[in-house]
């Protein structure tokens, strides 16, 4: 019976890989998948023009395992800075898929150039998504490009990993 159960598993994962990453999600968490264990953030959510303009400005902390998750209206070229920035950041960026396309280690505080959301090459720069995290949260959590985020304000219909 168990090998049963497990040939139609399988059977269904070939049909539609996205069944294997499929997650229980909430709003204020980001659920990262794809390399060993899950990674689980707590997060912020900026979805309006205002408080994605403030982002985390004029903040003297940010605990380890959380973060500002930056939800755009559609998927476009991003760039951020780090102007009234007082702390280092990770920028993990996110396209409408919910993979992690591009990740920006390191921030430094006050700098004013811009950070891509693409790195260079990538044919399709378009982000939706974007995560800010301590300064060197991303390599700690093992965050890495490829890495698929599970989140309810993703378009579900398009979701890698979409929510239960």
């Amino acid at each position: 019976m168990k090998l049963r159960a497990a040939t139609v598993f399988l059977a269904l994962l070939a049909y539609n890989p996205s069944l294997a990453l499929a997650a229980t999600c909430h709003p204020d968490r980001a659920l990262f998948q794809g390399r060993g264990a899950p990674v689980e953030v707590s997060v912020e959510i900026a979805d309006s023009g205002e408080e994605r303009a403030r982002g985390l400005m004029f903040r003297r902390d940010l605990p380890p395992g959380q973060g500002m998750l930056f939800i755009y209206e559609s998927p476009q070229p991003i760039s951020f800075w780090m102007r009234n920035t007082l702390i280092p950041l990770d920028m993990i960026f996110i396209d409408a898929r919910g993979e992690v396309r591009h990740v920006h280690p390191m921030a430094q505080p006050l700098d004013e150039t811009e950070i891509p959301g693409a790195a260079p090459g990538d044919p399709e720069p378009e982000r939706l998504m974007v995560l800010e995290v301590p300064g060197g949260d991303a390599a700690r959590l093992g965050i890495r490009p490829g890495m698929v985020l599970s989140h309810p304000r993703l378009p579900q219909d398009g979701a890698l990993a979409p929510c239960d």
